[in-house]
């Protein structure tokens, strides 16, 4: 491998900008987003030297970046479940609350919609809807096969569908 710190330096070069959108579309606000996408360059940076090149950059950078925002949204699962409140709520909320959110009223419930999608569903319905990945390279980073990614991406959308008929997004 070329010089770690020259190949580091150009991942943040080259995905700071699409991993910070990745994260806050999965955590729903700016300062959870920036807190994690700083945890997430330490570990590619601490994982840097075992990266082989069996998989595409791209690909690995964004397991990580994905495995490390599902493990912080598994953890505030369970500090809502200590405050007795539902995270998916939570989540809803601190997309509501974000003073850094600058889209319309109807963009603010689509995302308040995404937000309580269960994880799996919401991180399968970002990556292909948001970010336009084919399903083979979204097989790639979470490890899941195609047929069960199609299946989260169809659920997904039918909560959304259901979930957004129900508010006036029209305001």
């Amino acid at each position: 491998m070329e010089n770690p710190e020259q190949v580091f330096n150009g991942i943040v070069h080259d995905y700071a900008e699409r991993l910070y959108w990745h994260v806050r579309r999965m955590v729903g606000s700016h300062e959870d987003a920036d807190d994690l996408l700083q945890d997430i360059f330490l570990k590619i940076w601490s994982a840097l030297p075992s990266f082989r090149g069996e998989a595409q950059l791209f690909t690995w950078v964004w397991r990580i970046a994905t495995n490390e925002t599902l493990n912080w949204l598994r953890k505030e699962k369970v500090r809502a479940a200590l405050r007795f409140a539902s995270a998916d709520d939570l989540a809803a909320q601190k997309v509501a609350a974000d003073p850094y959110f600058n889209g319309t009223a109807a963009e603010r419930e689509i995302a308040k919609a995404i937000a309580r999608l269960p994880d799996k569903q919401r991180q399968v319905f970002l990556l292909r809807w948001w970010d336009e990945l084919s399903y083979e390279e979204i097989s790639a980073i979470t490890g899941t096969s195609v047929g069960a990614l199609k299946a989260s991406y169809h659920l997904a959308k039918e909560k959304l569908q259901l979930n957004l008929s129900d508010t006036d997004v029209s305001k």
